[in-house]
């Protein structure tokens, strides 16, 4: 199965579980008088939107290049990535707002039973997050991986709620509020975690190059070609799940332009086949006139 069906299939999964829990938080938050729980079934209805968006994002990613949009449409995913993040800190502050409505206004203390609720839905949430997270490492997606992180701060919420209510049954009367003040602290690492998503996405949206490793990675191939003399000013480009390069490579200069040709080849298929997710090479070809330059990587 290819990365881009992978991330998908976790994408939909989401999608399927979060509609299962929504329903289920949000009738009994209502029904148990738990704002904590209610403000986690917000959350989770997010989460919704954010799986939509995530598979959305990823469909329009798998599309294949065409003249209009000759790299192919990889940036779709770092797009779902930005929109989704938004997403957290817009329920994050919704959430905020309503907790300190709540605290401000008396209200009914919790029913015993959301606790069992809250105490069921933690574990599938986590579970969900370490899944979802996996597929995204293993596919490179950040999107995949903002649809993980929505999981895990759902988890969060609703072990606040949690406490939030174990604080207001034991505490009894005058502790109506600990839900809300525990929905209060939920919103903000729900916001954290926003911020702490939003960064990669443009990162990747500005074309910031990748990790230090990938680049010495690709480095290290293109000079172990033979007939490779030096290379310098590598530049990589992140689209989607895939890489784009643009490297100049030194060779002897007096090389026929047909061999020059036939080894920027061979640098090229080198670079793709250690590293799969490369998409696409650019080289260009220059004499090497007898001292190696340092390799300049620098972002497109």
């Amino acid at each position: 199965m290819s990365h881009a069906a992978r991330a998908m299939q976790a994408a939909r999964t989401g999608l399927f579980v979060n509609i299962i829990l929504v329903i289920v938080k949000l009738l009994a938050g209502i029904a148990g008088h738990s704002y904590a729980l209610i403000a986690d079934a917000i959350e989770s209805f997010t989460d919704i939107f954010a799986s939509l968006i995530v598979w959305g994002g990823l469909r329009i990613t798998t599309k294949p290049a065409d003249p209009e949009y000759p790299y192919g449409y990889g940036k779709a995913e770092a797009l779902a990535t930005a929109v989704v993040s938004l997403m957290l800190l817009g329920a994050a502050m919704g959430i905020a707002v309503a907790a300190v409505g709540e605290i401000m206004t008396p209200h009914h203390m919790p029913a015993p039973f959301t606790l069992a609720v809250i105490a069921a839905v933690i574990p599938v949430k986590e579970f969900l997050y370490r899944r979802v997270l996996r597929v995204g490492s293993e596919t490179g997606s950040t999107a995949v991986k903002a649809d993980a992180w929505h999981h895990r701060s759902d988890a969060i919420t609703s072990g606040a709620a949690l406490i939030g209510i174990g604080v207001a049954l034991w505490g009894g009367p005058g502790w109506e509020s600990a839900d809300a003040w525990a929905a209060l602290l939920a919103a903000a690492v729900i916001a954290v975690n926003g911020i702490f998503l939003l960064r990669p996405a443009i990162h990747d949206l500005m074309d910031r190059m990748p990790e230090r490793p990938v680049l010495e990675q690709i480095a290290a191939i293109a000079g172990g070609v033979e007939g490779v003399r030096a290379t310098e000013k590598l530049r990589v480009r992140k689209v989607g799940m895939e890489y784009f390069v643009d490297l100049h490579v030194q060779a002897d200069e007096m090389l026929p332009l047909r061999e020059a040709h036939i080894l920027s080849g061979k640098v090229k298929g080198a670079i793709r086949s250690a590293v799969p997710d490369v998409a696409g090479v650019l080289i260009h070809m220059e004499p090497y006139e007898g001292k190696t330059r340092a390799l300049e990587i620098s972002s497109l």
